[in-house]
């Protein structure tokens, strides 16, 4: 069973310099409970992606899909107001940076308990009060009914945080998408984060989508990962299997970037480093979009990759690592 099924997401957007796409023919399942990460370099797409899942893009986006699937039923052909409202109510978010999230004007209390009012519209005032503290107490903050009273800007950032993550599963989810929601933080606050969002996913069976661009974050937070580079899922599987055996370029390069991961810690040689940077959304290459950058490139490399399966591992490349090559059409 699947709580989201998405097959073929496109995203494009208009600007100055013309159409660009941001995510392309993108397909992703998230099963109930599960703990997946989407990670790639800064404008991979990954935050837009996320926010296409969740119907928080505005109509400045062109989204388009050939299924969408929640809880095994069908919201393809709703309209995005009617799909958005299917999807509030079971996906909530956790945005990088808290400060920019809360209501600086509110206090903390106010804020929960306007939230879990949403939820609960005939709910009583000692109710929501209860909720409000029960939701910080879920979160690890056990001086919960002081904290009600203070602004943000009196709380540290993990603190905030915290606070977020309460109000994020102030409507019980079934999805808990974080995006980047450790990256402000010091490494101590990071682990205690990440090992909150694991326990409530144990808890309260919330599948989490961690988004990122350290991989060193989900080898230790997650089942399973995709790997997304100028808008598309180049390679996708599970955690263990894909860290150890990845067929794609782009994801050995991640790994190989990272001191605890990469080959390059054993030999006490210099971290890896691919060639050049991401192209900017309008510049993105014809073909498969690392091939100027990629050490494994071929001619086949100028049309765009086909999609394989093989052992639970999803990639793109005509190339794949430690296999044979992909003919043109798709076959091994």
């Amino acid at each position: 069973m699947n709580l989201i099924q998405i097959e073929n997401l496109n995203v494009c957007f208009d600007s100055p310099r013309g159409r660009v796409r941001a995510v392309s023919d993108a397909c992703l399942t998230i099963k109930p409970g599960e703990t997946r990460g989407i990670i790639g370099e800064s404008g991979s797409g990954k935050s837009v992606l996320a926010k296409a899942l969740s119907g928080l893009l505005n109509d400045r986006a062109d989204v388009s899909f050939d299924y969408f699937g929640l809880d095994e039923k069908s919201i393809t052909e709703l309209t995005p107001d009617e799909r958005f409202y299917q999807l509030n109510k079971s996906i909530s978010i956790i945005f990088q940076n808290p400060s920019e999230s809360l209501n600086p004007t509110l206090t903390i209390g106010r804020q929960l308990r306007e939230t879990i009012k949403i939820y609960n519209l005939k709910a009583s005032k000692d109710f929501i009060k209860q909720e409000a503290l029960g939701l910080l107490d879920d979160v690890g903050l056990g001086n919960a009914e002081s904290i009600l009273s203070l602004f943000p800007h009196q709380l540290s950032d993990g603190v905030n945080q915290r606070i977020m993550i309460a109000l994020a599963i102030a409507s019980s989810p079934r999805l808990l998408i974080a995006d980047e929601a450790t990256t402000n933080l010091d490494m101590t606050i990071q682990a205690q984060i990440l090992e909150l969002l694991n326990n409530l996913s144990k808890q309260r069976n919330i599948a989490v989508l961690t988004i990122t661009h350290d991989f060193s974050i989900l080898a230790e937070n997650t089942e399973s990962i995709s790997v997304m580079y100028c808008g598309y899922i180049v390679e996708s599987g599970p955690t263990e299997k894909l860290l150890s055996d990845p067929k794609h370029p782009y994801t050995r390069s991640l790994i190989n970037s990272v001191p605890q991961l990469g080959n390059q810690s054993q030999t006490h040689s210099r971290l890896y480093t691919l060639p050049g940077s991401i192209p900017a959304a309008h510049q993105v290459p014809v073909g498969c979009p690392l091939g100027p950058r990629c050490p494994s490139a071929g001619k086949p490399c100028v049309n765009v990759p086909p999609s394989n399966t093989i052992e639970e591992q999803y990639y793109r490349c005509y190339f794949p690592l430690n296999m044979k090559p992909v003919k043109p059409g798709g076959n091994l």
